[in-house]
């Protein structure tokens, strides 16, 4: 990796080497020895790895989106969303839950992950269906709108996205077969789960109408107003506004099952909190890399591979509700779907690269 490229992932670094430091602290101050310090420190990496792993196919969908927004809002990504990423989704989500099923306020579910990790850890388990269900929604939401897509003319696995994308005139088609996807899998659950996934799932399809509704009126009206006096960059900066909503809520969808799946691993809100906050970093800078690189225009069926991936992984969360995946296999999977699309590509473009030596 060459100082240029390596100039992308230099916060990310430093953000690394500052929440490692915190989590042996921390290890101390539960185990009170260095050993136990340096196991926790240990575990705090395994889960930024593990998170970069989850979120490679996030990363490239987001490049995909972040490519048209402009520089003030692809900053904004990294510094407001980084921190929506670290501190909403990775502190404020667990202790949210907790606190709903366990009927606690804000600080009493802190108290509760502080002193009683375990039974914090527990409570958290018992609302992995409703996690699942209304983050697996939007994720499935999100990857049937790419393959229905009629104007995607580009096609991976043609035999695949060829008729999906010609299905795609068939209005709102996508919805109904996430619905479809959701009453199924409900009616096969057991006791109050039928109906907590049906709802959540529900939430789930009602959140992405909404979140891709706003974006794509504001992108609507910018490109109505860009023939009026109002000045262009106010109108680029509209647009962007709506694609950095659409972009948190698909991250905190991302996140979703890492974060549950995460106290599988460990019981400590606080170094999950460290350890995947250290992933979400490097995925943003992954993210920013990809697009001033122009990799998705250079390989190009890379965004291909992250859409099934998050096809994989929205499957993998529904699936979650009857058995248990484990996490390394979600990312292997997403990251064998990100590694052949690239591999495509490459052959692609040497096969483009030989007609043109040919011609």
């Amino acid at each position: 990796m060459n100082s240029n490229t390596l100039s992308y992932f230099r916060g990310s670094i430093i953000v690394t080497v500052i929440g490692l430091i915190a989590a042996y602290f921390i290890g101390y101050e539960y185990t009170a020895n260095v050993s136990g310090a340096l196991g926790v420190v240990f575990i705090c990496a395994v889960l930024g790895v593990l998170e970069v792993s989850l979120s490679f196919d996030n990363a490239v969908v987001n490049a995909s989106v972040l490519k048209k927004m402009t520089p003030l809002w692809r900053h904004r990504f990294l510094t407001w969303g980084i921190l929506i990423a670290v501190f909403g989704m990775r502190i404020l989500f667990p202790l949210l839950i907790v606190g709903i099923v366990a009927k606690l306020d804000p600080w009493n579910a802190i108290v509760l992950a502080a002193s009683k990790p375990e039974e914090y850890a527990s409570i958290m388990h018992t609302a992995h269906v409703p996690v699942a269900a209304y983050g697996g929604a939007f994720l499935l939401m999100v990857a049937l709108k790419y393959f229905f897509d009629t104007r995607k003319d580009v096609h991976w696995i043609s035999i695949i996205e060829r008729p999906l994308s010609k299905l795609g005139k068939l209005e709102a088609i996508e919805l109904a077969i996430a619905m479809l996807i959701i009453y199924l899998i409900s009616i096969n659950l057991k006791g109050d789960d039928t109906l907590t996934f049906l709802i959540a799932g529900v939430f789930g399809l009602i959140t992405f109408i909404l979140v891709d509704g706003v974006s794509s009126l504001l992108e609507g009206e910018s490109e109505e107003m860009a023939g009026n006096d109002r000045p262009a960059i106010t109108d680029a900066h509209k647009a962007s506004a709506g694609m950095f909503l659409y972009l948190e809520v698909l991250d905190a969808s991302f996140s979703f099952d890492g974060v549950v799946g995460a106290f599988a691993i460990t019981n400590n809100l606080f170094i999950i909190a460290i350890g995947l906050g250290i992933g979400a970093m490097f995925v943003r800078s992954l993210t920013i890399l990809l697009v001033e690189k122009g990799t998705l225009t250079q390989y190009l069926y890379l965004e291909h591979g992250a859409f099934y991936a998050i096809a994989a992984l929205a499957t993998i969360m529904f699936l979650n509700t009857f058995i248990h995946i484990p996490e390394v296999v979600t990312g292997l999977i997403g990251a064998a779907f990100i590694g052949f699309a690239l591999l495509s590509s490459v052959r692609k473009n040497q096969k483009d690269s030989a007609l043109g030596l040919a011609q």
